[in-house]
């Protein structure tokens, strides 16, 4: 009996792992650039990465300076100073999973049944770290109002002068677009978009604008850029990176990983990251009024292209 001959496969076939590889790459992509691009237009240069068994903290120095009118050959009196450790919220890892059935597949066709529902979850997940963000920001202590937005916007970056005034400092604000746009009419600005937010850099000659309908209309928020600080897991280099095999972005800042599972037949995606955006002094934070404070309701985040 002639034997069977065996062909292998050829060489440079395209399979469904790779396939698979692929889609995670993209998702991990698209999330870490457009967070990369928010970062740049946020002008954040410290981005600390949780290290395993430590806490985050910062100092800040209390005291009294004493009078400097000292009578000739008296003794001149000590200013005390001290420091006192501030504990930044400690950060936590999340984590999201998704599962699609093979019925759904076959219903709606693998695009829409996977691939797009997999966008919407990266919408979803930057849409809460928003969220938190603005949450964080809400805490701050300094306030600032105007009857319209450039009155408004002109007093907070005076007081955010004030505030650092040992630092040449830039100003960020954060606005419902709904303000911008009763100012704006028939100007013509030019806007970038970045994690599901809009921005213009130089408004007014006051700093950066992002827009975005999670903050409410009638308030804004305005820190100095160098106040805000990117905390975050690395999922590349730390000890889950070890433990598990998913793909991350360049920054590390989130990973994904997908497979099928064949006692269920559904296709599994699974995500992980720990991320949180805020200022570093809660008194350098600005919450701003417009137009007598106005505080309806936030409107739902219309992300278009996150």
């Amino acid at each position: 009996m002639a034997g069977v001959v065996r062909e292998t496969p050829e060489e440079n076939l395209i399979k469904s792992a790779d396939l698979a590889r692929v889609r995670e790459v993209d998702f991990v992509y698209m999330f870490g650039e457009t967070l990369a691009k928010l970062i740049e237009a946020l002008g954040i240069t410290r981005k600390i990465a949780k290290q395993a068994g430590t806490v985050l903290k910062h100092y800040k120095a209390v005291g009294t300076l004493e009078s400097g009118q000292v009578p000739e050959g008296q003794l001149i009196p000590l200013s005390h100073y001290r420091t006192e450790p501030v504990d930044f919220e400690e950060i936590v890892l999340e984590k999201w999973r998704k599962a699609t059935t093979a019925e759904a597949i076959i219903d709606k066709g693998y695009s829409q049944a996977v691939l797009m529902t997999n966008a919407e979850m990266k919408k979803d997940i930057q849409k809460d770290i928003r969220k938190k963000f603005f949450a964080s920001l809400e805490k701050g202590t300094g306030t600032a109002s105007g009857a319209k937005l450039q009155s408004a916007l002109a007093n907070a970056w005076g007081k955010l002068q004030v505030l650092f005034e040992d630092d040449a400092i830039d100003a960020v604000y954060f606005l419902n677009p709904e303000d911008v746009a009763e100012y704006l009419g028939d100007a013509q600005i030019t806007t970038q978009t970045a994690f599901g937010m809009t921005y213009v850099v130089s408004f007014l000659g006051l700093g950066t604008i992002i827009m975005n309908g999670q903050v409410p209309k009638g308030k804004f928020y305005a820190t100095a850029k160098n106040n805000l600080i990117l905390y975050y897991i690395n999922t590349v280099e730390s000890e889950l990176g070890l433990a598990f095999e998913m793909t991350m972005d360049e920054l590390g800042l989130i990973g994904m990983h997908e497979e099928p599972d064949y006692k269920t037949m559904t296709a599994e995606m699974t995500a992980a990251s720990g991320i949180t955006l805020f200022a570093e002094r809660i008194d350098g934070v600005i919450k701003g009024t417009i137009g007598g404070g106005a505080t309806e309701a936030s409107l739902e985040d219309e992300d278009t292209g996150a």
